[in-house]
């Protein structure tokens, strides 16, 4: 699928586009629409290769508070709406507790720590961490809530120095071991520092446009029909089924 492509190193990835302050776009389509995106691809495009490999397993576990406020809070668009995970990346065993909230302007702010993989089911070892990040806004309660799993290919476009990431065989997992597999569907996300990218116009050619979607908002509203979803209401209809 990919194999066209010259490789980048993560190195030289984190030092030419790290976008740590970004504009998220996703797009949600058949996995049988994927070869035809990437053949499009400006061919300047590179591939993140690691030992050898081009797509790479992750694993996130999200955390939220009982009454699932920073579910609640991404559903109603609040300015101050956070989000918090460990993200592992599997075939390096490689760990961070990552916060991300949102940016004056709209745009996501990550922050992250390097954590230990053994701990990537608590924050309590981050606690400091989320704290400082968080400020009045941290939560002590906060218990891990649903478990994301993918196969990630990330490219690097010259255009712009963005990001674009392509995510296959996602599955969800909730605290009450409820499991959502949709393995016939990618998750294409474009990372700019603001306007569009080379992707997003040959999204938009091929009538694709960015979907409303959060993996971990609208997996867990997928997983719990009693939750609110009315953000997310037109993609659970068309792509999420349990």
């Amino acid at each position: 699928m990919i194999g066209h492509l010259d490789a980048i190193t993560l190195a030289e990835l984190m030092a030419t586009a790290e976008l740590q302050t970004r504009v998220d776009r996703k797009y949600v389509l058949p996995l049988t629409a994927l070869d035809g995106l990437i053949t499009r691809l400006d061919p300047r495009s590179r591939v993140l290769e690691i030992d050898g490999r081009r797509t790479f397993r992750y694993r996130s576990v999200y955390f939220d508070t009982a009454d699932l406020i920073s579910f609640r809070q991404t559903v109603h668009r609040r300015r101050r709406r956070f989000k918090v995970r460990t993200r592992t990346y599997v075939d390096s065993a490689l760990c961070w507790l990552e916060v991300k909230t949102e940016g004056q302007r709209g745009g996501t702010v990550k922050d992250r720590l390097p954590y230990a993989e053994s701990d990537h089911r608590t924050v309590e070892p981050g606690r400091p961490f989320l704290d400082n990040v968080l400020g009045d806004r941290s939560a002590p309660d906060l218990a891990p809530t649903l478990v994301t799993s993918y196969r990630r290919t990330t490219v690097h476009q010259p255009a712009g120095n963005s990001r674009v990431t392509i995510d296959i065989d996602l599955s969800w997992t909730d605290a009450e071991g409820r499991t959502l597999h949709l393995p016939h569907l990618a998750v294409v996300e474009t990372k700019t520092s603001a306007a569009a990218s080379p992707a997003d116009r040959l999204l938009w050619a091929g009538g694709y446009r960015p979907t409303a979607l959060s993996k971990y908002a609208t997996g867990l509203a997928a997983l719990r029909p009693d939750l609110p979803s009315a953000p997310w209401r037109r993609t659970l209809r068309r792509h999420f089924t349990v």
